[in-house]
């Protein structure tokens, strides 16, 4: 399987950056992690973070303590963010909107965040190249492979007509995706419609009544593609959009990995655990002196597409075209 790079515009910046000699200290440095999951879960985000941080000299246990800090909903946030803040990180590494928890308390530590949304729609900074106050970080919206998500599928489904998109319009973000979307499927002569889901981290979904409406709409308006924003809300019901396309007989598409793991036919976006290995970058040069208001917020590098077979199957779709696997950075069968 091959794998692709993508370089992102202005995001690249920071990919300029010289690289630092190894890491030199005569004391542990403290760094903590804010994380969604629980302590005795493993996090591949967590690994990834580590991996980029030894890449740079700095070792877990040696000259760094990365104290982990976990949250599995808005009733519990609160508290991890104080149990975070009593260990007195010089850097904190948030994912995804756990950093709108740290922000509301002012905190002037430095943070590093990886967010799905465009952080400056988010207000999280004032701009990618100079983000300006105490955050920057990584961020895995790429405009840029929205319409391409929908090229990809109409590649494999050609007689695919009207595509349904399934997305929450809170996600900061959300309004460049749609308008990327809109213009991709008028260049290709589709329709579109466009369903918003309110889902929200952390609150209990009301037995997935809306999410089930959603589709039985789609399937009345003759819907025959799916195009899922990713954001984490949405991943964390993927699994039950899989598989209610899966009964509207729906092909779908989406932009990060795990959304074909749990049943989408394909997607194609960032390597997220490669964008959390970056992080490490960060929290070097930060360790190191550097203000993270000087620092630019990336965009993805590393892109990949997945396909899912075993979803094609059960759709009764053809195979993928042969340009089309042979781009596949992971075939799941």
């Amino acid at each position: 399987m091959r794998r692709r790079d993508f370089i992102a515009g202005i995001g690249s910046a920071a990919a300029a950056w010289p690289l630092p000699a190894p890491a030199q200290s005569n004391r542990t440095r403290r760094v903590a992690w804010l994380g969604l999951g629980t302590a005795d879960a493993p996090s591949s985000y967590v690994e990834a973070l580590r991996t980029g941080l030894r890449e740079l000299g700095w070792i877990d246990g040696r000259n760094l303590t990365l104290s982990l800090h976990w949250a599995t909903g808005r009733h519990d946030m609160e508290a991890a963010v104080h149990e975070l803040l009593a260990t007195d990180p010089e850097v904190i590494v948030a994912q995804e909107f756990m950093i709108y928890a740290l922000r509301s308390l002012k905190s002037p530590i430095p943070q590093v965040f990886g967010f799905s949304g465009d952080p400056v729609d988010g207000k999280l900074v004032q701009s990618f190249a100079r983000p300006g106050g105490h955050l920057t970080g990584m961020s895995y919206l790429a405009i840029e492979l929205v319409g391409k998500r929908i090229e990809l599928l109409k590649e494999w489904v050609p007689q695919m007509r009207r595509i349904a998109i399934l997305a929450r319009p809170q996600h900061p973000g959300d309004h460049f995706e749609r308008q990327a979307s809109e213009a991709v499927i008028r260049k290709l002569g589709l329709e579109m419609s466009y369903f918003p889901y309110s889902s929200q981290w952390g609150i209990p979904v009301r037995e997935f009544g809306e999410l089930r409406q959603a589709f039985a709409v789609m399937k009345g308006e003759g819907c025959d593609g799916l195009v899922v924003f990713p954001d984490t809300s949405m991943f964390e019901v993927s699994g039950r959009i899989a598989q209610y396309a899966l009964e509207a007989e729906l092909p779908s598409v989406s932009g990060w990995s795990p959304f074909a793991k749990n049943g989408l036919l394909l997607t194609y976006g960032p390597n997220v655990h490669e964008l959390y290995r970056s992080l490490g970058r960060y929290v070097d040069r930060i360790l190191r002196g550097a203000k993270p208001g000087d620092l630019p917020v990336e965009r993805p590098t590393k892109i990949e597409l997945v396909i899912n077979l075993k979803t094609a199957k059960a759709l009764r779709l053809d195979p993928p075209p042969r340009t089309l696997l042979a781009r596949a950075d992971e075939v799941i069968e």
